[in-house]
């Protein structure tokens, strides 16, 4: 049994891994589309949409169902579907082929993600175990996301903006997406088996009632609000660097590296610190770093200027300092999340889960529309300074959410 569970979790991490590289690869993407097909950046915002509203309905319409339909069965549907996606990328150099690309990763992470979180539960035998677990999980999730940046790096010619030759990646992306889909096809998953079988209507309904308790609502308020944080400056942080910032295209995307390598850090350390930290005042100490940063760092952005010769050495020192609010960031979402799931038995995961990717999905959506939005009207600085508003209304959300919580305001009254 221990050797199947561990079996699972390395599954669970490759498949992790390659979505990592998929979704946040939007921000790239925007910087090339608009380069290589010459798309404005109000157009080229909706790419984030394309990618998260799918995962929102996809979520929405089949969280309730997947323990019925199987964990595995449903990663492997994603993983196959990625895969044709990018083969696809390469071979129809088009706008529109884009926005396919990440309807069909949104709509493929919907099914992805709410198994994953739900097999979390089953391989876990307590709230800490679930809670490293979830850490580690979201942190090799950043490790991909850092990857991606300098894969996707490799093949940008930094010197040629319009180059397709960016488009290249993605065979290799498909071969690591076949991959994946021959290690979840050989790996054994266990499903939940609820103590009496419900009719799948009864079970949407569960989940819908579920939204509606007050924790449920403040937990999925707090993640909305992170969400929209984290995506607004990561989808648009290679765009900032190129334009504000006036490195070449290929830089870019390597500085943003650096704000995927903090959150990967501060997630895989949020863990350890949670060990002897209060997760509340941890998250607000992150917080109000995160609005200190970047008070410090817009003002410096400003004083970037144009050089040709730009290289690491020279290169403006808000490039380096802006990027590690991920490393304040981090900890926010695998926390309330852990914090949210292991206070629900464990046939209600998939449900909530559903939950958190809807409600995920639809901040990631709403922060990346809002900064292209404010960064095309007006310019960089006033797009990232925009983040301090959610900043400011998640310390409320989380206040309550912590407050209900130790209250034991549970859930669990919902059966599923």
């Amino acid at each position: 049994m221990i050797a199947n569970r561990v079996r699972v979790k390395y599954s669970l991490f490759l498949t992790y891994f390659v979505f990592a590289i998929l979704l946040n690869s939007v921000g790239t993407v925007i910087l090339q589309v608009i380069n290589s097909y010459g798309v404005s950046k109000e157009a080229a915002s909706v790419l984030e949409g394309f990618k998260d509203l799918p995962i929102a309905f996809v979520s929405f319409v089949f969280a309730a169902y997947l323990p019925r339909f199987g964990y595995r069965r449903a990663m492997l549907i994603g993983t196959a579907i990625v895969t044709l996606a990018c083969l696809m990328m390469p071979l129809v150099p088009q706008f529109w082929m884009s926005k396919l690309l990440f309807l069909a990763v949104g709509s493929a992470f919907g099914l992805v993600k709410v198994s994953l979180y739900s097999t979390v539960g089953l391989i876990t035998d307590d709230r800490q175990q679930h809670a490293s677990v979830m850490n580690t999980i979201e942190g090799l999730f950043m490790v991909g996301v850092l990857s991606g940046y300098w894969l996707f790096s490799a093949f940008i010619d930094g010197s040629n903006p319009d180059s397709l030759q960016w488009l290249n990646v993605y065979w290799w992306l498909a071969a690591l997406g076949a991959a994946n889909f021959l290690m979840i096809l050989f790996t054994p998953y266990a499903n939940p088996v609820p103590a009496k079988q419900s009719r799948s209507v009864d079970e949407f309904v569960a989940m819908l009632k579920l939204a509606l308790k007050p924790l449920a609502l403040v937990f999925i308020l707090s993640a909305f609000l992170y969400v929209l944080i984290e995506q607004g400056i990561g989808t648009w942080l290679p765009t900032f660097n190129n334009e504000v910032l006036h490195l070449p295209a290929d830089m870019s995307v390597q500085a943003t590296s650096i704000f995927a390598a903090c959150l990967a850090i501060g997630r895989l350390g949020a863990g350890q610190l949670m060990r002897f930290i209060s997760w509340y005042p941890l998250l607000n100490i992150c917080l109000l770093a995160m609005a200190v940063l970047i008070l410090v760092s817009m003002p410096l952005a400003s004083l970037a200027e144009v050089n040709p010769d730009v290289s690491w050495a020279s290169a403006p020192v808000a490039a380096f300092l802006f990027p590690l609010i991920g490393l304040f960031m981090a900890p926010i979402y695998p926390a309330i999340n852990s914090i949210m799931l292991s206070s629900l038995p464990k046939v209600q995961h998939s449900a909530m889960t559903g939950l958190i990717v809807i409600f995920s999905a639809l901040g990631g959506t709403t922060g990346s529309v809002i900064t292209g939005l404010v960064f095309g009207r007006f310019d960089g600085q006033s797009a990232f300074y925009f983040s301090l508003l959610p900043i400011v209304a998640i310390t409320f959300t989380l206040y309550f959410f912590w407050r209900w919580s130790t209250k034991g305001d549970t859930v669990t009254s919902t059966s599923a």
